[in-house]
């Protein structure tokens, strides 16, 4: 009987690993580096960077984040990718990209590689192709996954494959990683050493929104008569939101059935109002005026401010921000949740730079998978 495609697989990899660095457990690189491309404000540089990553070279085009990412690094990252020369390009181990989401948001047009900004993708492969990087992460937004019916997610990982990597995929919570927000972000690890096994991250409990707030500040509350409270709201198992009520705005009245008022669509998250005692939901990168109410337990509700949304996305208080208040509202609702990065980061170092059994065997070569 002919060996099955898995059985050759698996003698290949067998092949590679013997008399491997990874098979006798010693790291790969003493200290591995990385480049952060379309870098925005630095998250994953402070993510990766607290797994002891070294960044080694940064990318986006966006004037505000550079100010941004020179305040607190001390470098302005170069501008647009397409004009980034590979030769410019320092060695390094890991590529870290939070590509743009715009073209596969729901909040967005979701044109995908219709959009310019979706087919970057290509320019990440270039320098994947030219640099040949042992380990490549990747972050998106969750609704990648089902972009024109799966087929981008597929040509995204095709792609990678195509290039020599084993790829897996998931989709993670900012809320598994010890964030009061709903964040859900696919996360793409693709590797030339083995198969990135996601059961392996650690991961750390969530508090409630309540608990990341401040207690003394000047807080911008909404008058009693701009906001309707709903009866018996109900806390969402799996998110762990809280919705409360909304903000009084004109809606469409005719053909409305009684007691579903607050189900209109005008009541998208801007005017939404969510308990303090549950979660808060994903900070959007389309949100300019920071329209985030949340109600409190005096049964007051107030807007969170900008060192909260800060905050629940993992940043140190200490960073820096020279922005404008609505850049800043912008700059967080586009960044990555740090102690997520960490965490991949730290079973990206075990997995593949410590020897400590990046897993092989399951599903490898030209079919990507999900774990």
């Amino acid at each position: 009987m002919a060996d099955s495609s898995f059985d050759r697989q698996k003698t290949w990899y067998d092949g590679f690993v013997k008399g491997s660095a990874l098979e006798h457990g010693k790291p790969l690189v003493d200290e591995p580096r990385f480049i952060d491309l379309f870098c925005g404000i630095g998250g994953f540089r402070l993510g990766m960077g607290d797994a002891s990553f070294e960044c080694v070279f940064s990318c986006d085009n966006n004037s505000e984040c550079q100010k941004t990412y020179r305040a607190n690094f001390g470098e302005i990252p170069h501008g647009n990718i397409i004009d980034v020369a590979t030769d410019d390009i320092p060695g390094f181990d890991v590529l870290c990209a939070g590509f743009p989401c715009q073209p596969f948001s729901i909040s967005g047009k979701q044109k995908g590689f219709a959009d310019t900004r979706g087919t970057l993708f290509f320019e990440i492969c270039r320098i994947i192709e030219a640099k040949q990087p042992k380990v490549v992460f990747l972050e998106n937004v969750k609704h990648l996954i089902h972009h024109d019916g799966g087929r981008t997610l597929q040509t995204i990982l095709d792609k990678l494959c195509s290039l020599g990597y084993l790829t897996a995929w998931k989709l993670l919570n900012a809320l598994d990683f010890g964030m009061p927000q709903n964040r859900e972000r696919i996360i793409i690890i693709a590797s030339k050493y083995g198969y990135f096994d996601f059961s392996r991250i650690e991961k750390s409990r969530c508090f409630m929104l309540l608990d990341y707030l401040d207690k003394d500040g000047s807080f911008e509350y909404l008058n009693e008569h701009d906001y309707t409270l709903i009866e018996n709201p109900i806390k969402q198992r799996q998110s762990g939101l809280i919705f409360v009520g909304y903000r009084n705005k004109s809606i469409r009245k005719a053909g409305v059935r009684p007691g579903t008022e607050h189900l209109s669509r005008v009541h998208k998250q801007p005017n939404r109002i969510y308990s303090a005692m549950g979660m808060h939901p994903t900070l959007p990168s389309q949100e300019t005026s920071g329209r985030y109410w949340v109600l409190m337990p005096d049964n007051r509700v107030r807007k969170l401010t900008i060192d909260e949304c800060f905050r629940i996305m993992g940043f140190p208080s200490g960073f820096s921000r020279p922005s404008s208040l609505g850049e800043q509202y912008r700059q967080i609702g586009n960044s990555v949740c740090v102690p997520m990065v960490t965490a991949i980061a730290n079973a990206v170092q075990q997995q593949f730079f410590e020897g400590k059994g990046a897993t092989a065997y399951g599903s490898l070569g030209l079919v990507a998978t999900n774990i």
